[in-house]
């Protein structure tokens, strides 16, 4: 606790005078590009991956990055928290994309796989329910990637289950189905840093280095026009 109560005053010393300006403007208004759904996991830190400033993201987080799949009149099936995070991002702020990042050694996919009941927790027990269905696909249709281990797998197809489930949402449905949204799945791998993207034509997840990152952009324009 120590560290981050002297971080808010090496913040307020250090780097806020060169935020200054910029706070002032995000006072009256925020128009972020995208919302980033990942995981609760202290080792994932999205504006640090990606170079991101204060309204340059919508972040919900989450154990597990999940989104509880919608009913067909558009209501959640689990937590309001997920489903008003999507409506408020999409009605109010407008943005034009959903990332949904999963991460290496997740310990909401390792309790999902080996279907762990030790910490006699049933408020997480029942929220990790919205993982399911990825654990049934990695039983019925194996990994994406072999060469991961196991939970590392599950991780991987929950980013792709979980972005099914946002097309449950019937807002999500109509924006993606209009070209006005882009739901895009990432993955990052804490030991290296680096952050995948999923490409559906490989069916698999590829580093985004700048190669990579060129053609995903690319792609996004010819969207836009």
């Amino acid at each position: 606790m120590r560290k981050l109560i002297m971080g808010i005053v090496e913040f307020r010393e250090k780097m806020l005078p060169k935020y200054a300006e910029q706070f002032s403007k995000l006072a009256l208004a925020q128009t972020p590009d995208a919302l980033f759904i990942t995981c609760s996991d202290s080792r994932v830190v999205p504006d640090l991956l990606a170079s991101t400033h204060p309204g340059d993201l919508f972040i919900m987080r989450n154990v597990g990055n999940l989104i509880p799949p919608a009913t067909p009149d558009g209501i959640s099936t689990g937590d309001l928290s997920e489903a008003s995070a999507i409506e408020y991002a999409l009605l109010v702020l407008k943005v034009a994309n959903i990332v949904v990042c999963g991460h290496s050694e997740c310990g909401a996919m390792k309790a999902v796989h080996t279907r762990s009941a030790k910490l006699k927790a049933p408020n997480l027990d029942k929220w990790l329910y919205h993982a399911s269905n990825a654990a049934f696909r990695l039983e019925q249709e194996g990994p994406l990637d072999d060469g991961l281990k196991p939970h590392d797998q599950l991780s991987q197809l929950n980013v792709l289950v979980q972005i099914e489930h946002l097309m449950t949402y019937p807002i999500v449905r109509q924006e993606v189905t209009a070209g006005a949204l882009v739901l895009s799945g990432w993955w990052f791998d804490i030991a290296t840093g680096d952050m995948y993207a999923y490409e559906r034509a490989s069916r698999s997840f590829k580093v985004i280095d700048r190669a990579m990152a060129e053609r995903m952009t690319s792609r996004l324009a010819a969207r836009a026009r």
